[in-house]
């Protein structure tokens, strides 16, 4: 039976949320994806549902989905890619599609070029020479770290000297959270600075619990770093962002927001926490969580190819 196409709708967050368990179960040995993520991507204001997402299926089966996003407007399209195992049919079809609309999506924003940065598993279920036939190649690699949680032995640390953290249940302290983090992560691979509004947008902050994002304040120095968590992942307690700046690092700040989440977390009752690094981040912070009990869950590979963006159509006068 040959593969059918369409855009996805809200309505579809179910069986995108399904397919993407599948892939799951066939790469890290257990579904991780909660409906929930599922449907903030498909609300998303960058994502243009009719132009941006795709289903592929094979007569009633769902075996693909496709989704692209705009992170910066000047060219760099964020991808998501899932198919099946051995479905290869479906995965080079995905690949036509979002490349077409990225160069599009490109040349609509004035860019010259469509960089395009797919996540997968070190160990995906798409066969990764479709990848590489097309000019894709992996340009990172990230490393989703997990640590197990008691509420025994995770107690509430002391601070080091000086130190305060307060919550961001305060719409000013959410403002001044977004600008540490984009101050924290402005040097970090594929970062592109957002407004209020965006990051907003990208962390789903409508669902968020605030009281699990916090600011941390030295004295004399002023707010200095900010963990961003959040508790809605069936699977595990969840560690977003984690940032400090310049001048505060290496003074034990970063090791007391983890030991607090430690101990958030397992007074919650969760058993596992979760976040992902970038293994070739500057400021060493896959060493800072192995040093807190943090290990290995699975690798994700950053693949990137760069398409030239598509000439507008020109237009006939009459």
């Amino acid at each position: 039976m040959s593969l059918t196409v369409r855009p996805a709708t809200p309505a579809d967050a179910p069986a995108v949320c399904a397919l993407l368990n599948a892939v799951d179960l066939a790469e890290i040995g257990r579904p991780e994806t909660d409906l929930h993520a599922v449907e903030a991507d498909l609300a998303h204001p960058d994502v243009d549902l009719a132009q941006d997402t795709w289903l592929v299926s094979d007569g009633a089966d769902l075996v693909g989905y496709g989704l692209i996003y705009s992170d910066s407007g000047r060219g760099d399209i964020g991808v998501d890619h899932y198919v099946l195992p051995g479905r290869s049919d479906a995965a080079v079809l995905l690949l036509e599609l979002i490349e077409a609309r990225a160069a599009r999506k490109a040349s609509a924003n004035g860019a010259e070029r469509a960089v395009l940065h797919l996540h997968l598993n070190a160990r995906p279920t798409v066969d990764t020479a479709l990848l590489t036939a097309r000019g894709w190649a992996t340009v990172r690699r990230y490393q989703i770290m997990t640590r197990p949680l008691s509420a025994d032995a995770d107690l509430p640390p002391a601070p080091p000297a000086g130190l305060t953290l307060r919550d961001c249940r305060e719409e000013a302290d959410r403002r001044l959270a977004h600008a540490l983090v984009e101050e924290t992560f402005a040097e970090h691979f594929d970062h592109h600075a957002r407004t209020y509004e965006q990051w907003l947008d990208d962390v789903d902050g409508a669902r968020l619990d605030w009281s699990l994002v916090w600011i941390a304040s030295l004295d004399g120095e002023g707010d200095v770093a900010v963990m961003l968590s959040r508790d809605d992942r069936e699977a595990m307690g969840w560690i977003r962002n984690l940032g400090v700046r310049r001048a505060a690092r290496g003074r034990g700040v970063a090791g007391h927001l983890l030991r607090h989440a430690f101990a958030v977390y397992a007074a919650r009752g969760r058993d596992t926490i979760g976040l992902g690094v970038d293994t070739a981040n500057e400021s060493r912070a896959l060493a800072l969580y192995e040093a807190h009990g943090m290990s290995l869950h699975y690798a994700v590979d950053t693949w990137e190819v760069t398409r030239p963006a598509a000439p507008v159509a020109a237009t006939r006068t009459p």
